[in-house]
């Protein structure tokens, strides 16, 4: 059995895959999938199999800050947003990494730019692997700096 990490409701995360280190997240039972905002978003075709390429800002607070990214396609989905609507969007397998815990994990590909967040990790993200205490944020950081 996996000990649980006990998180807060915001965390930093890394995606290595992706080049992206010390991500704010916000951690949310509430939703089902996790989603990472990304701009120019495109369906390309690399060694006959379909990929995506897109465009990160890995610092909320230097959004001038941009990355081009290209990661394999996993699966197309249709997601309810926070407002309800529902949408089709790019989903991409990527591995997550909390604190010294890593694992792969699924993320659909949106615009967040209305959001304060620019990562939204969601209950098939946690897996098994975290407990949420939601009355507190970046748990994981003061428990490294200890």
């Amino acid at each position: 059995m996996i000990e649980k990490i006990i998180v807060g409701c915001l965390e930093t995360c890394a995606l290595p895959e992706l080049g992206i280190e010390d991500l704010q997240v916000r951690v949310d039972t509430g939703a089902k999938t996790s989603s990472l905002h990304v701009d120019s978003l495109k369906k390309i075709t690399k060694n006959g199999k379909p990929w995506i390429q897109f465009d990160i800002h890995p610092d909320i607070y230097d959004v001038a800050h941009v990355m081009n990214v290209e990661a394999p396609l996993s699966d197309i989905r249709r997601v309810k947003s926070s407002n309800g609507a529902t949408e089709q969007r790019y989903v991409i397998t990527t591995l997550l990494r909390l604190a010294e815990d890593a694992w792969p994990i699924e993320i659909s590909l949106t615009d967040r730019s209305d959001m304060s967040y620019l990562m939204l990790l969601g209950r098939e993200g946690m897996s098994d692997r975290l407990l949420v205490d939601p009355s507190r944020t970046f748990i994981l950081q003061s428990n490294n700096s200890d």
